[in-house]
């Protein structure tokens, strides 16, 4: 959990759970609350990640082992670089992935290892994790149906794969029930949104 004056929310979830929209929906409530929110994704969110975006997402065949040194990377920088001087600022950073996701798609989906996959994610992000993890939770055929036919180098593998990523952020979701709300991605955005909103209440209400 993030010690800084800002607050750091994330949104996880299967590709098609409808993350960008709850990222949206979020960051408009908060600045209509006044609050000062940076909304930033991963990989990207900065020149080199937008770089890394390309070769891990669009580019040609990334071994895996290379695919999660080069998501590792990313974050590392963009931690470096973005987030942690925006949460030292009293920002509030909304990002859309983090950690988990190459815990779930490497670790389990990829079949690299979730304990070591989350030992590297968590070195090159120096122990800076979220006040709040919103799980998106969606099964592989809703997010194949949702995507349509543009995928990307991950979003194009079979369902096993991604029931495998399914599975691995529900696991992580069970383990640190506290920092996680698990919501059906299936719900109407409103609806899901409300309830981001409710368990950001409780988390604030727990902040100094």
């Amino acid at each position: 959990m993030s010690t800084a004056p800002g607050l750091f929310v994330c949104f996880e979830g299967g590709d098609g759970a409808g993350k960008s929209t709850q990222v949206r929906l979020l960051a408009e409530a908060l600045e209509r609350a006044g609050r000062d929110v940076l909304v930033t994704r991963q990989p990207g969110g900065t020149p080199l990640g937008a770089r890394i975006r390309e070769l891990v997402l669009h580019g040609d065949h990334v071994s895996p082992r290379a695919e999660a040194l080069l998501f590792a990377a990313d974050k590392a920088h963009h931690v470096d670089e973005l987030i942690r001087p925006a949460l030292a600022g009293g920002r509030v950073v909304v990002i859309d992935r983090y950690t988990d996701s190459s815990i779930a798609y490497q670790g389990a989906g990829r079949d690299l290892g979730a304990d070591e996959i989350r030992q590297l994610q968590h070195w090159a992000v120096g122990g800076l994790f979220p006040d709040l993890t919103v799980l998106l939770d969606v099964a592989p055929e809703v997010g194949r149906a949702r995507r349509g036919d543009v995928h990307d180098r991950l979003e194009s593998e079979a369902d096993a794969f991604h029931a495998a990523v399914r599975q691995g952020f529900l696991d992580l979701a069970a383990r640190e029930p506290d920092r996680y709300v698990v919501v059906d991605a299936a719900l109407p955005p409103e609806e899901i949104h409300d309830r981001v909103m409710s368990r950001l209440a409780d988390v604030l209400a727990g902040r100094p």
